[in-house]
C-alpha cells in the first residue's frame, strides 16, 4: 500500500511555489545588461568599420581631389622628346614656407606601385591637417630642396593612410617630391624605429640635434607598430637630384 502524500497548508504551499522577488529583479537586470552589452557591441563594430574602411575610402577620395585643385600639370614643353627630365644636382630652387594648412606640394613612391600621389600640407596637427589633407610637414624644417631636414608625417592607418606601406621601403628607392614647378628626387637611405618622444629624428641633421646642416634630408615618420602609436616608424633619405617640371618627368615615375 502506498502512502498518501502529506498535505501542505494552502500558505506553505504558496510559499514554496512563488519565487523570491530579488531573484525577479536580478534576472530583470541581467536581461537589461545584456541588451546593453550587445548594443554597445554593435556600436563598436559600427565605429571600427567606419574608422578603418570609411575613413580611408574617404581620405583617398579627398586627397586625390586635393592634388586635382592644385593644378599640378606638366605644361606641353616637357612633352617634347622621351618626357624625361635631365637631372641636375647645383643649387636647387626652395620655395618660401606657407601658412598652416596650405597644401604646397605632393609625394609620389615609386616602391608603392598602385598608390596614389599624395599631397603634402603645412603642419602635423590631426583635426586640421593629418586626418583631413593627407601628409602634414613639420613646420619650422626644411623645404622641399632646402639644406636641412624635409621632415614629414602621416598616418599609417585611418584617413587615406598615406604611409601605411612604409616598411616596403629600401635603401636606394626614390622618394619623388613636386612643387608646383620643381621635382625634387631623394633616395632613402635608412630606417629606424624610435619612440614618440624622440625628435631628433626631424633634427636638421637627422638624430646629430644642434649640428649645423650641410646637406638636403627628407624624413618620414608614421605611427608603429600597425594599429599602434606605442612607437615611430622613420626613414630618412637625402637629395638626388632635382629638376625643372617644364623639362619633363623624372625617370622614377616613368618606370
Amino acid at each position: 500500500m502506498s502512502t498518501p502524500p502529506v498535505a501542505l497548508p494552502p500558505s506553505a504551499h504558496a510559499r514554496s511555489s512563488r519565487k523570491p522577488a530579488g531573484s525577479s529583479i536580478a534576472y530583470g537586470v541581467v536581461g537589461v545588461v545584456g541588451e546593453l552589452l550587445i548594443t554597445l557591441g554593435v556600436l563598436l563594430l559600427g565605429f571600427l568599420v567606419w574608422q578603418l574602411w570609411w575613413t580611408d575610402v574617404e581620405g583617398n577620395a579627398v586627397q586625390a581631389e586635393i592634388v586635382r585643385e592644385l593644378g599640378f600639370e606638366t605644361p606641353a614643353a616637357a612633352e617634347t622628346d622621351d618626357g624625361v627630365a635631365e637631372p641636375r644636382r647645383d643649387e636647387p630652387p626652395v620655395i618660401d614656407e606657407p601658412p598652416h594648412a596650405t597644401t604646397f606640394a605632393t609625394l609620389q613612391v615609386p616602391r608603392w606601385v598602385g598608390e596614389q600621389e599624395r599631397p603634402v600640407s603645412q603642419g602635423t596637427d590631426r583635426p586640421t591637417v593629418l586626418d583631413v589633407l593627407g601628409i602634414g610637414h613639420y613646420e619650422g624644417t626644411a623645404m622641399p630642396g632646402g639644406v636641412g631636414n624635409f621632415a614629414l608625417a602621416g598616418h599609417r592607418v585611418t584617413f587615406g593612410k598615406p604611409f601605411n606601406r612604409i616598411e616596403e621601403l629600401q635603401v636606394g628607392d626614390p622618394l619623388v617630391v613636386r612643387t608646383a614647378d620643381t621635382w625634387y628626387v631623394y633616395r632613402v637611405t635608412s630606417m629606424e624605429v624610435v619612440m614618440p618622444a624622440d625628435v631628433r629624428v626631424i633634427a636638421p641633421v637627422p638624430n646629430e640635434p644642434g649640428v649645423e646642416p650641410t646637406e638636403r634630408y627628407i624624413t618620414l615618420t608614421t605611427c608603429h607598430p600597425m594599429f599602434s602609436a606605442r612607437e615611430r616608424y622613420v626613414v630618412h633619405g637625402v637629395l638626388d637630384y632635382w629638376a625643372p617640371v617644364s623639362d619633363g618627368t623624372p625617370a622614377e615615375l616613368l618606370g
